[in-house]
């Protein structure tokens, strides 16, 4: 008697003799839900920059691929040395930047000079030049108008897209058309972002966005590594030391408590552009300290475990419109939209006259309920996880429930085919079975016999051989044929129809890409601001007020961001250049006594208020500050060709002395201490000098020097401009006790050699040093020890006795003359 039996498997095993049965591919194995959670690590962003130069205005556009966006500034006047080109070069660190091959001196000056600058590798951008025809205005324009752009609606006609488009991009500043119609022209040429792709897919571009520099104050690389505004250190893990570098003990790591990578990218935006915009700071203002409220701190909470699942929406809406979407990508997308209605439904509880929360309030429209409907309605987030691709929910399409139903009840329908095709077979084959294979279709799978050694042996009468696999026989037989014709391929069927359905839900989200965008900018907001309350209320910061009155700063009781959470007490110090007397303060006293800190310090504060966060003061007033330059560490650099004092003048001093305003503040410390003593307290009190001839101009500074002589020599000119403070001391005995309290007043020493001691310099060498400073000062010359001369001298004698003894006179080669004019002549000159 034959048994039956249904065995999962292409090429099943029979468990007896003559067993008739039926199998089909298994499903995938079910990963583990988490792994949709998790964020892939993010290609490196690219970013292609197009510039156009005309009679003294800028046309630049940049495409970013991180987010797949455009980004214009509208025309804007720049002098002739393109320092706002310059900004925007050092803010958006582009790797290409695209120009016409028609440009005039000025610009191909410029584009040289970037061009040489060694000093930027690996990142400096690779110069490109296209012909001036592709900048042409008609074409750029053609070209804007027809581009395929997801986030514009498919029926809208010719006539509205033109008119959404001129919504958004200024077609009335033309070197900005021109820019832009010259950037789609470089990147359908390089193909940016979809290199690998057929050439009939487009680029993705999600939308345009507009960026100004307006406003914004100046801060160079240098103020912020010396501010350690910024602290990029090697990272520790092993798996990622080429992968990048992590944050270090800086301003911005201890800020940074953003829940998303959104948020994260905002904050440093947020640090490379501080503002002068006062509405705009005193906004980001208003959130922080609505959020600092105690009965605030559980909503904080609540909004912050929110803000962790806004993920990456643009690589998502790049993926939908390149088609490669992933499973996880829809799980992302719906817990996104999700958290996005749950931030709209607490913002609307929270009051309106704050700009932000009626932002989030009104802009979370109910397009993202219906995303995370259709998502919810369609999408079956177990079975595509099963499955590893795109799978649909049951009653969405009757047509593919149908089918599904076909191929869940096809084990035991192809056992009884199996029993029926057993019956028609030699009566030596023990068992068969009937299979499904996607793409090719049912067959009848029979074991291979002893007999059957050559290929002529395979051939069974009345089947079609097919192949033979791990010991199995497959073959078409004419029921086969039959349930290929009634089934078909069910397995692509599915997958296609799935995959239709998948396109569709594709199109209308991106359809909405716009209203997802919008939720990104104000939740990375969000999260930033949450982060900026949260740091100011565990370190005890305060809100800045701004004057458009005071062109300096004032600080009270102010405190240095990180030093006071390395040291285990921090003394905090007032600072106030708000006026016209004491607009460049000279401060002086012992090394190690708090200078430097004081200095940075007073520049931190000041940058924290103009990104908008509370700072480390019991009360800070900002005036219009615009820009912040320091020199307070010397850059070294091998392959600038310049030496230290060289890049101390060439690019820090000579930047400030050049750019410096009646409202920027200046930070100096220790310069002029590379070179010569004499020379550099000379280079020292000349550019002080220069900066105080302007008078009611002169720019906010602070020099900290050891250069005592600069006012014991009265170099600076006596007047209300200049004020004069020390770090208070005082000595015990031999020990100099600091109180790092900044005060009226100059330094009569530098106490070096304490310093000298705490780091462990002998004590000899620390009282001959005190010796020889007593004697410059007091102009007697300086005399060599009498006790080390002799040690001297005993040694040389020694020497010399050494080298008789050594002598054989009965040597006939030596000579006695050239002895005593090469050995001995000069070796009694350090003798006698």
């Amino acid at each position: 008697m034959a048994s039956v039996g249904a065995t999962p498997g292409r090429t099943p095993q029979g468990p007896g003799p003559r067993e008739a049965s039926a199998s089909f591919p298994s499903p995938a194995p079910v990963p583990d839900p988490r792994e949709a959670e998790e964020e892939e690590e993010e290609e490196p962003a690219e970013i292609h920059l197009c510039v156009l130069w005309n009679s003294g205005y800028l046309g630049i556009a940049y495409y970013d691929t991180s987010d797949s966006t455009i980004y214009f500034m509208p025309d804007a006047p720049d002098h002739e040395s393109l320092k706002l080109l310059q900004r925007v070069l050092d803010e958006i660190d582009p790797q290409s930047v695209v120009t016409s091959a028609k440009q005039d001196e000025n610009m191909t000056r410029f584009l040289g000079k970037l061009a040489s600058q060694e000093h930027r590798e690996p990142k400096r951008p690779e110069i490109i030049f296209l012909p001036s025809v592709d900048f042409g205005l008609e074409i750029s324009k053609q070209r804007l108008l027809s581009g395929n752009y997801s986030f514009i609606p498919d029926s809208m006609t010719a006539t509205e897209k033109i008119l959404f488009l001129s919504s958004i991009i200024p077609f009335d500043c033309l070197l900005t058309v021109r820019a832009l119609g010259g950037l789609l022209k470089f990147m359908g040429r390089r193909r940016i972002g979809v290199e690998l792709e057929d050439c009939n897919v487009s680029i993705p571009i999600l939308g345009f966005k507009k960026f100004a520099l307006t406003h914004l104050v100046s801060i160079d690389q240098d103020t912020y590594s010396v501010l350690q505004i910024f602290k990029s250190e090697p990272h520790p893990s092993v798996y990622k030391v080429a992968s990048g570098l992590k944050e270090g003990l800086s301003l911005f790591g201890i800020l940074n408590r953003c829940r998303c990578k959104w948020g994260e990218k905002l904050l440093r935006l947020w640090f490379t552009r501080p503002t002068q915009d006062l509405e705009e700071l005193n906004s980001r203002l208003d959130v922080i300290q609505f959020f600092l409220l105690p009965q605030n701190l559980d909503m904080a909470q609540m909004l912050h475990r929110l803000l962790g699942h806004i993920k990456n929406v643009p690589l998502i809406l790049k993926r939908m419109k390149l088609s490669h979407t992933k499973v996880s990508d829809w799980q992302v997308l719906y817990k996104t939209v999700y958290s996005a209605l749950g931030l709209r439904d607490a913002c609307r509880s929270l009051p309106q006259s704050i700009q932000l929360f009626r932002d989030i309030a009104q802009e979370f429209s109910d397009d993202l309920h219906h995303i995370a409907s259709l998502i919810g309605k369609v999408v079956d987030f177990e079975g595509s996880l099963a499955e590893n691709r795109f799978t649909v929910l049951p009653n969405i399409d009757p047509e593919i429930d149908e089918k599904k139903r076909r191929l869940t009840g096809l084990p035991s329908f192809l056992t009884e085919v199996a029993r029926k095709e057993l019956e028609n077979l030699d009566p030596r084959i023990p068992s068969c079975s009937v299979i499904y294979i996607p793409l090719i279709g049912f067959l009848l799978c029979i074991p291979r016999l002893p007999s059957m050694v050559e290929t002529n042996d395979f051939e069974i009468e009345g089947l079609d051989f097919m192949f033979l696999s791990e010991e199995k026989l497959h073959y078409r037989s004419a029921r086969t044929k039959e349930l290929d014709a009634l089934l078909g391929d069910l397995h692509c069927d599915i997958r296609d129809q799935e995959t239709l359905l998948m396109y569709q839900l594709q199109c209308q989200v991106l359809a909405r890409a716009a209203v997802l965008t919008r939720v990104l900018d104000l939740a990375s907001r969000l999260d930033v601001l949450l982060a900026l309350a949260s740091a100011a209320r565990d370190y005890g910061y305060s809100r800045p007020r701004y004057s458009l009155r005071l062109l300096g700063v004032r600080i009270q009781n102010g405190r240095h961001p990180l030093m006071e959470l390395c040291a285990r007490t921090f003394v905090p110090n007032s600072a106030e250049c708000g006026g016209y007397k004491g607009r460049v303060k000279v401060i002086t006293g012992p090394n190690s006594s708090g200078k430097s800190i004081y200095l940075k310090q007073v520049g931190l504060i000041t940058f924290m208020a103009l990104v908008g966060s509370f700072v480390p003061a019991e009360e800070a007033e900002i005036g219009t500050v615009d820009a912040i330059f320091t020199r307070i560490h010397s850059c070294e650099s091998i392959s600038l060709g310049l030496s230290t004092f060289m890049i101390d003048l060439n690019q820090q001093v000579a930047k400030a002395v050049n750019n410096a305003t009646e409202r920027s503040l200046v930070l100096i410390d220790e310069f002029g201490k590379g070179t010569n003593t004499v020379d550099g307290l000379a280079l020292l009190a000349a550019v002080i000098r220069h900066w105080l001839a302007l008078g009611p101009t002169c720019p906010h500074i602070f020099v900290a020097t050891n250069f005592l002589s600069l006012i014991q020599l009265q170099l600076l000119p006596q007047g209300p401009l200049v004020q004069y403070l020390t770090m208070e001391t005082c000595e015990d005995g031999n020990d100099l006790v600091f109180f790092y309290q900044v005060c009226e007043g100059v330094a009569n020493a530098s106490h070096a050699s304490h310093t000298a001691a705490q780091a462990g310099l002998p004590e000899k060498l620390i009282a001959r040093g005190k010796e020889v400073s007593d004697l410059i000062c007091s102009g007697k010359p300086i005399k060599p020890v009498k006790e080390l001369l002799k040690e001297k001298q005993k040694e040389n004698c020694q020497m010399l006795v050494d080298k008789f003894l050594k002598l054989d006179l009965e040597d006939p080669s030596l000579d006695l003359d050239i002895f005593m004019s090469q050995e001995v002549l000069p070796a009694a000159t350090t003798i006698l």
